[in-house]
């Protein structure tokens, strides 16, 4: 079996509104200026914690991060799956890559596991991903641990999976596990960030011939 995992914000789907929304609501709540937008999207991929002491180190981190969260709770609820909006494409090659009967998906993302359920819920996605790896349980990116726990429980040896990220964390963390890694140039994260990565697709549908490329060596 081959394991294909996803980094969710900035590469499956584009939230980008409202992790800048929230953010700004957060730093609001204690009166502090909020981050200019590059530096906000600079952090997306790492835990919320790791990511409000990285922004603002003498802020009150609990404080933050729980109106952020509370901010971005109201927002998906108002919105739906309207809040996050799939990536061109992805539907259809998440839908495609379930379809194999040699294929795994897997997703590793910063986001907590009450985030990554209202988003799975919102586009309908349940019982797409085979594990699914969030924050609460686990060191921030760019640690390895998603990655491993993924293996274990899908029985997967890292020789067989990939990962496929926005951010440096995303293939950062692919490289700590030993998998490979494959970027994609939509996300929060410029292109020259990416140097970890295998390989950086410009689109969605390209996915389908790097794996089969990456692959092709395996037994």
């Amino acid at each position: 079996m081959r394991l294909v995992i996803f980094d969710v914000d900035g590469t499956l789907v584009d939230s980008q509104a409202d992790i800048i929304a929230s953010m700004r609501a957060a730093f609001g709540d204690q009166n502090l200026t909020p981050p200019v937008r590059a530096d906000i999207l600079g952090i997306v991929g790492l835990s919320l914690d790791v990511a409000m002491h990285k922004l603002a180190p003498e802020a009150d981190n609990a404080r933050l991060v729980r109106a952020y969260k509370d901010s971005y709770a109201d927002l998906r609820r108002a919105n739906g799956a309207a809040s996050s909006p799939l990536y061109p494409g992805a539907r259809a090659v998440l839908d495609a890559l379930a379809a194999r009967d040699d294929v795994l998906l897997g997703v590793a993302t910063g986001k907590s596991k009450r985030g990554l359920d209202g988003l799975i819920e919102a586009h309908g996605l349940q019982g797409l991903f085979a594990t699914q790896q969030v924050a609460d349980f686990h060191p921030s990116k760019p640690h390895p641990s998603m990655i491993h726990a993924a293996l274990s429980e899908t029985g997967t040896d890292a020789t067989h999976a990939v990962m496929i990220g926005d951010t440096s964390y995303d293939l950062d963390m692919a490289a700590a596990a030993g998998v490979r890694g494959i970027g994609v140039a939509w996300g929060y994260h410029l292109r020259g960030q990416l140097g970890a990565a295998h390989t950086v697709i410009d689109r969605f549908e390209d996915l389908h011939g790097v794996l089969d490329t990456l692959w092709s060596d395996i037994p």
